[in-house]
């Protein structure tokens, strides 16, 4: 892994945490990993979410925890699949929520690219994820590098509207010191939890006022058709 496999302006924002000690133990271990195993996602697509929306444009940062780990799943952006793949339990609730608070069906996919294209990077804690085993690369530095990522938008003067769902992103909360931001909490969409709060909570709406009130546009949270989707990443 390489910090040029970012884009320019991550790699300025970034870079630098590839040359530490933990990332490079980090690249070791999924390197021996995609040798012993099935990886997901796949090398090129690890970031993703990166590559697709420069550092500068981030408006809003939705925070999950570990990529999807069955075949072909993950792609590099949080909750979502590419185009053809079935629409996974999470992001299924949060397309119930979604026509539940703003009258807007589900489209016939599962790929959130248009979302990020907006502005709103999909950002995991963890990366990388061996096929059938969640959790499996936690703890081994991508917590670190993630951290990093939080703590450099959080230094940007522009303002972001961090969204973490769950407890595990509530915890992340401590990184974003910065006053021009807004920190969105709730429920995770997963469905052994969106039942216990996210069901109702309208975050589609919520994100949105957040941005008008720190001068972003808002996000359309309509996505097109899987017929109208052009998947192109940098």
């Amino acid at each position: 892994m390489r910090a040029e496999d970012l884009g320019a302006s991550w790699a300025a924002a970034v870079g630098a945490e590839f040359d530490k000690p933990y990332f490079q133990d980090l690249d070791t271990f999924v390197t021996t990993e995609r040798a012993a195993a099935t990886i997901y996602p796949p090398e090129n697509e690890v970031f993703t979410t990166f590559r697709a929306l420069p550092f500068g444009r981030v408006k809003v940062l939705l925070l999950g925890q570990d990529p999807y780990h069955g075949a072909n799943q993950a792609h590099g952006l949080s909750f979502s699949v590419k185009p053809g793949v079935g629409v996974p339990p999470s992001l299924y609730n949060m397309y119930k929520e979604l026509r539940s608070d703003l009258s807007i069906d589900p489209p016939d996919h599962g790929c959130l690219l248009p979302w990020v294209q907006q502005g709103m990077m999909m950002l995991n804690a963890v990366l990388t994820v061996r096929e059938a085993t969640p959790g499996a690369h936690a703890g081994k530095g991508w917590e670190k590098f993630t951290d990093a990522v939080i703590k450099a938008l959080d230094a940007r003067p522009e303002p972001v509207v961090f969204v973490l769902w769950g407890g595990y992103a509530k915890k992340k909360a401590k990184l974003i010191k910065g006053a021009q931001h807004r920190v969105f909490e709730g429920t995770h969409p997963s469905p052994l939890s969106a039942s216990a709060g996210f069901f109702g909570s309208k975050p589609y709406s919520r994100i949105n006022a957040l941005l008008e009130e720190v001068g972003h546009t808002p996000i359309d949270w309509k996505l097109p058709k899987k017929k109208d989707l052009v998947y192109e990443v940098p």
